[in-house]
């Protein structure tokens, strides 16, 4: 059940990818800050959403069953979310599986390039550094690498290492190949969901934005985000508008790492939960 009015965070992390808390623990501070609803968006998995249901349930707090899938477009990686999935769907669960044995390759890569940096690091410490079992289906992301950057000394915090070893075009980033936009869009709507534009402010080339939008394959953009201003909200609210596009909006929570919250605490971003049912609507 969709609630009538209030505000709901569209774009969380978990412990399924690159988040700090477990699922349950996300709706659980999302109720502690007041919101109707939170989605579940882990890159490349939907394996924290069954958990995050449950706690919804718990707390009288919707939870939307979601994903963010990893492209490449125009030298850059690109984001793009994926709302209402069938998140038991054998296909789309195959797929996801592609994506993170290709996330996986990418970061023996980059454990690769830090080693030859001079950095002695394995993907072995990276693991152990979790500090639990990772689950079958969860992936592991450039923070965790981060992590353990910050733990042997060779970064001061997780933005370090992003700046010095990790960020696109910093000493140690790889990007592999990605499938397109286009793609994870049509692989959304194979599943019953609806495909948004992740945070279009990171990328830095609105010409390529508008290039992702033209296929005319996306459901929305995420005009409201953690790392994007006025600025941009001004710019993609015009692009939604020209394109006629959903407005999505959400925090990027991940949590806290070394007391630092990336990109921003869970619900400070929202949007109203009116948009909710737009997504459901505009499912394929």
């Amino acid at each position: 059940m969709v609630p009538a009015t209030g505000r709901g965070d569209l774009h969380t992390h978990t412990q399924a990818s690159d988040g700090m808390q477990a699922p349950a623990e996300n709706v659980r501070l999302a109720y502690e800050k007041g919101l109707a609803a939170v989605a579940i968006t882990d890159h490349d998995t939907v394996s924290g959403v069954a958990e995050a249901l449950e706690a919804g349930k718990r707390y009288g707090i919707t939870v939307i069953p979601g994903v963010e899938i990893s492209t490449r477009a125009g030298g850059k990686e690109i984001h793009v979310l994926g709302y209402y999935i069938d998140t038991e769907d054998e296909l789309f669960l195959s797929r996801l599986e592609q994506q993170r044995n290709t996330r996986l390759g990418r970061n023996e890569a980059i454990i690769d390039k830090l080693r030859g940096l001079g950095i002695e690091i394995s993907m072995e410490q990276v693991l152990s550094g979790m500090g639990r079992e990772l689950k079958p289906d969860e992936s592991v992301g450039r923070p965790h690498i981060a992590d353990e950057l910050v733990r042997l000394g060779a970064a001061t915090d997780m933005r370090d290492a992003f700046d010095k070893y990790l960020a696109e075009g910093a000493a140690a980033y790889v990007s592999p190949p990605r499938i397109t936009p286009e793609k994870a869009c049509r692989w959304i709507q194979e599943a019953g969901g609806a495909a948004v534009l992740a945070h279009p402010g990171i990328y830095g080339d609105d010409e390529l934005v508008r290039k992702i939008l033209e296929t005319g394959e996306l459901r929305g953009i995420e005009v409201y985000h953690s790392d994007h201003g006025p600025a941009e909200h001004e710019r993609y609210l015009a692009l939604a508008e020209e394109f006629g596009l959903l407005v999505t909006g959400g925090s990027d929570f991940h949590g806290a790492r070394q007391g630092v919250i990336f990109h921003g605490d869970i619900g400070s971003v929202n949007v109203s939960t009116a948009v909710l049912e737009q997504l459901k609507a505009a499912r394929s």
